[in-house]
């Protein structure tokens, strides 16, 4: 009797068994079924496009996707350094450049940090953190771990690029109206061959002493130079809080 009932649940179990296997068999057929034949290509491991929300971001993207010189100004939270590195990115994973270099001042908003410890890298960090930040969100931290280690991707402060000229590159200078003109100066004839360099700041925002900075100066004297693309981004073009465009132009 007890060897009876004991078969009797044990076929039972595997009838249930059977049951689940077969639903999840014809789940799976139907899943299959309803999903597309087509399925979008990767790029680098990461699939969201980015668009623009207004007609200015429209003319930053299409200003980003060939060689050239962009100087993007506009107030906070308007795409000027995401737009920027999101094309680095893809410029990179598409083969059009061989090096991303990215670039801000160690300038303190403000405050005084004091002495920070530890050795250049450490030390630039928190300075170039919203670079990495961006970075690590369109490409993934151990993708971005392995390009900072081959020097396919460097990140350095702007004084780091003296002297050097870049071919087959994506530069990005952003926090530019944290720098002087001479400064400026120096970063846009560090342009080579088949290479997009693009300046993202606002000339409203600087942390240095009033007439210090540079950024103002430059755009207007290199707006009229072909090859040379200003894009100005206004409240309008603002895609963080609403509450922060209502800030901005109130302030």
């Amino acid at each position: 009797m007890g060897r009876t009932s004991g078969r009797r649940r044990a076929g039972g179990k595997r009838q249930r068994n059977f049951q689940l296997l077969d639903s999840e068999e014809h789940s799976s057929r139907i899943s299959s079924q309803s999903e597309p034949h087509y399925i979008a290509p990767k790029l680098g491991g990461y699939q969201k496009n980015i668009s623009p929300k207004s007609p200015e971001q429209e003319r930053l993207i299409d200003a980003l996707s060939h060689p050239g010189v962009v100087l993007a100004t506009g107030p906070a939270g308007t795409g000027k350094t995401y737009l920027a590195i999101s094309k680095a990115v893809e410029a990179l994973d598409q083969g059009r450049v061989d090096k991303l270099v990215l670039c801000r001042p160690a300038i303190e908003a403000g405050e005084s940090l004091g002495f920070l410890p530890g050795n250049i890298e450490a030390k630039l960090s928190p300075y170039l953190r919203p670079m990495y930040d961006v970075l690590t969100e369109r490409m993934g931290g151990s993708r971005l771990r392995q390009l900072l280690l081959e020097g396919i991707v460097e990140i350095a402060p702007i004084g780091y690029l003296r002297g050097r000229t870049f071919n087959n590159s994506f530069i990005v200078v952003d926090e530019a109206q944290n720098c002087s003109y001479t400064q400026l100066k120096m970063l846009v004839t560090r342009y080579g061959w088949h290479t997009t360099m693009v300046l993202t700041g606002d000339p409203d925002q600087s942390d240095l002493l009033p007439g210090i900075s540079g950024l103002s100066e430059l755009v207007s004297r290199l707006e009229p130079v072909e090859q040379i693309k200003v894009v100005k981004l206004g409240h309008g073009d603002v895609v963080r809080h609403p509450l922060v465009a209502r800030i901005l132009s109130t302030l």
